[in-house]
């Protein structure tokens, strides 16, 4: 799809005796090289203590981030200048591709694996996991995003959510948002996604916002990310028939 070689880290949790043969749920990480090892370790204490289930977590590495990580072409950065270095942006649906047809049927024909499938990202991978809810929201069941960048592209994606998230308020999925004390928009774009679930058709999709006013833009991740976990399966209860 990509034609190129990808980078993946992948971790399968321990898995007491009595769950050898459980299919395990996949989290697909963007920025793998970056919070690959501080989710694979959130996950793999809070399932020994039968918090959440054991979760395979698979870091995809970018070889191109602005490429990969981004909806729509656009050449203004984050200080509202031209930046050559973004243009390349805009290949989300490219990369979407491969994470359909390349990595999730060789992560399922190569580990027991169930359904559940979640994306998380932060930043650029943030933005990454929002678009993916609002145009293929079939892909995954759970979405993480952690200070997505709404502001890329003119704020593209916040534009494009007042128009597709009233058509998920139906879908059974979830996302957990968050921001930290961050320069710029971050946080205003994100209180502004936040108030489009606030309307009564999209009371009832499953959603949890977070401000970590203690946090900045790459400390952020560390608290977020263990909430979020704490989010998804805040129903979940061991069953060890299951």
């Amino acid at each position: 799809m990509l034609n190129q070689d990808r980078q993946i880290y992948i971790n399968v949790p321990k898995i007491d005796s009595a769950d050898i043969n459980r299919a395990l749920p996949v989290l697909y990480l963007l920025d793998g090289e970056n919070h690959f090892h501080i989710l694979s370790a959130y996950i793999e204490y809070l399932a020994h203590w039968k918090i959440i289930p054991p979760i395979i977590v698979v870091g995809i590495v970018s070889a191109d981030r602005v490429k990969d990580l981004t909806p729509t072409n656009s050449l203004i950065n984050f200080d509202g200048r031209v930046d050559s270095n973004y243009k390349t942006s805009g290949g989300n649906e490219q990369f979407f591709n491969f994470i359909q047809k390349e990595l999730m049927p060789y992560i399922e024909a190569n580990y027991q694996t169930s359904p559940f499938k979640i994306f998380a990202g932060h930043s650029f991978g943030g933005l990454t996991a929002i678009y993916c809810m609002l145009m293929h929201p079939d892909m995954f069941d759970a979405y993480i995003a952690i200070s997505p960048s709404l502001w890329f592209g003119n704020k593209y994606v916040l534009r494009l959510a007042e128009q597709k998230l009233p058509d998920l308020s139906k879908m059974d999925k979830k996302i957990f948002y968050s921001v930290g004390n961050e320069d710029g928009t971050f946080r205003d774009d994100l209180l502004k996604f936040d108030q489009l679930f606030k309307k009564d058709s999209l009371k009832v999709f499953e959603h949890e916002y977070k401000y970590y006013p203690s946090e900045d833009h790459m400390t952020e991740p560390i608290p977020a990310y263990y909430d979020a976990l704490r989010f998804v399966y805040k129903n979940w209860t061991y069953n060890k028939t299951k």
